[in-house]
């Protein structure tokens, strides 16, 4: 079979790639050809964003985050196999003080922006001033919101004052969000509009656009990056195709190298299936989620026992078989199996699928049958299966005879949008964590300035719980508060996961690197990739 598997290593209770399978994952050489990789990813300058996708201070997917990471360099940076993140424009960090309150980072000798310019610690206190000043819709700022003042010493010190502990801080300093921009090329108060980047990464970008789109991102290796990882190519190109299919279709033809998400069910089958070949399939644990959505505050869903209900009657086994069989995990919690303080909240308290369960709770609760609702799911952001995944959601739903459900398609660009402002009552998302943490599951979606935008607010969570997980230097020491956070969502359903999913990438021959080219966040690394013999 010509397929690499890595599988889930004990560490930490973290997702750490280990090669299972024949290959070779040694660095290749750089060389002047590029290499050019596919995805289904769409980036789309719309008014809904503010046409500026790729402004830090406003970008929060797993698409445009991928094209920051390679050119908008961070403090911190997550390093291969995950674990805890390494410093790459910092030459050292730290907490100084007891209480993990205050965070200093000493910046690198001789950083400088791709056009030349120095990278001082007041460039870093800019941009993090920045993103927090103009608090955008997307809720990324929510990152940062443990900063209480940045304060410079002299060029290269930063020192980060938090208005409480935060343990989790380092990580959030590896994110796009952190990502130290150029005050020449960014207002103080203003996104910045179109695909332009300034940064100090290991990559400057070229980007083809089309119809406020980008078509083809040129990644080339600046020669100015000074940091932690090491850039196994001259140049990559980014190719963003309108399906599965076509990607899949270059990569036979040879007009890409490599393959990234997403790929439909079926082609992931017939790549791990081959036999030989010029085409390898790369599997590896992942942290990505999907789960439904709810805006508690619509009629439909307001009363909780109509989403305890649909917890009670959705099948993740039926539907991850048949839609994504092994490609995907049940999932019965907001963390997923692989990160420390995972449990099974969902299926502690409503145990296997029951028909008879859900309606007496519906009736308790004086809800009239059947429950008229619309599923929304976006066509063209987590892959080809998406819209039957929502076939058998409504089917499984309306098949009890207490729900009369129908499904919408919304392209991405208006979904996100639409969903924050509370459009729809019942939605699919996904999520991809901004760091390997279950605080990255949980805080996103239950505190204040939630990316979700939800008016779900618990005050136990917010005000006890995630500030207790927080003070946990040892994340192992923070999973009661983990365990008492989730079993409260499973009672409440603000959200209802769904499952979990693998990773996959698939390589023609002569490409190396590839068993680190995402990491269990979805991140792409493409200063992994080179070319070489790859076994």
């Amino acid at each position: 079979m010509n397929r690499k598997t890595l599988v889930l290593a004990a560490a930490m209770g973290l997702l750490a790639p280990v090669l299972a399978a024949c290959g070779d994952t040694d660095s290749g050489n750089g060389d002047g050809d590029a290499i050019v990789v596919g995805t289904t990813d769409r980036f789309t300058a719309s008014e809904e964003d503010g046409l500026a996708p790729l402004d830090p201070a406003f970008a929060y997917d797993v698409g445009t985050w991928n094209i920051l990471r390679q050119t908008v360099q961070t403090l911190m940076v997550q390093p291969r196999g995950d674990g805890e993140p390494v410093p790459d424009a910092a030459e050292s960090c730290g907490f100084t003080d007891a209480g993990n309150e205050r965070y200093s980072c000493k910046l690198r000798d001789g950083l400088k922006f791709s056009n030349g310019d120095a990278v001082t610690a007041a460039d870093v206190k800019f941009s993090i001033d920045r993103a927090l000043a103009i608090k955008s819709d997307s809720g990324v700022f929510a990152l940062l919101s443990t900063i209480d003042t940045v304060e410079t010493q002299g060029d290269s010190e930063v020192i980060f004052h938090l208005k409480a502990a935060d343990a989790t801080f380092p990580y959030k300093l590896s994110t796009p969000v952190a990502g130290i921009v150029n005050p020449d090329d960014y207002e103080k108060n203003k996104l910045r509009e179109g695909f332009d980047i300034g940064g100090s990464g290991p990559y400057t970008l070229d980007a083809e656009v089309e119809d406020n789109e980008i078509v083809r991102a040129t990644f080339t290796k600046n020669p100015s990056y000074k940091g932690a990882l090491e850039v196994n190519n001259d140049k990559v190109e980014l190719v963003s195709f309108e399906s599965s299919e076509s990607m899949g279709e270059a990569l036979e033809k040879g007009d890409i190298q490599v393959m990234t998400r997403n790929m439909s069910p079926e082609q992931v089958q017939k790549l791990g299936n081959a036999g030989g070949g010029e085409i390898e399939l790369v599997e590896s644990p992942g942290l990505e989620i999907r789960y439904l959505a709810f805006n508690t505050k619509a009629e439909t869903v307001e009363d909780k026992a109509v989403r305890q209900a649909m917890a009670q009657i959705i099948d993740r086994s039926e539907l991850v078989g048949k839609v994504y069989g092994s490609q995907a995990e049940p999932l019965f919690s907001l963390v997923p199996a692989g990160v420390t303080g995972h449990n099974n909240a969902f299926f502690n308290k409503y145990g296997d699928p029951s028909l008879a369960k859900a309606r007496t709770l519906l009736e308790k609760a004086g809800v009239t049958t059947p429950v008229k609702l619309t599923l929304h799911y976006t066509t063209d952001h987590y892959g080809p299966a998406t819209k039957a995944e929502f076939e058998q959601l409504s089917k499984q739903l309306n098949d009890s005879g207490l729900f009369e459900t129908d499904i919408e398609g919304v392209p991405w660009k208006k979904f996100s949008p639409d969903g924050r402002k509370g459009k729809y009552d019942v939605y699919g998302m996904g999520w991809f964590p901004d760091y390997p943490d279950a605080d990255a599951f949980i805080s996103p979606f239950l505190d204040e300035d939630n990316f979700l935008n939800s008016p779900y607010a618990n005050s136990e969570i917010r005000k006890d719980l995630i500030p207790q997980s927080r003070r946990q230097a040892d994340r192992l020491s923070a999973s009661d508060s983990f365990t008492e956070i989730q079993d409260i969502v499973a009672d409440d359903v603000p959200v209802l996961p769904l499952w979990q999913g693998k990773q996959y990438i698939a390589t023609r021959d002569g490409i190396t690197g590839t068993a680190y080219a995402l990491n269990s966040s979805s991140t792409l690394q493409l200063w992994e990739l080179g070319r070489g013999v790859s076994g």
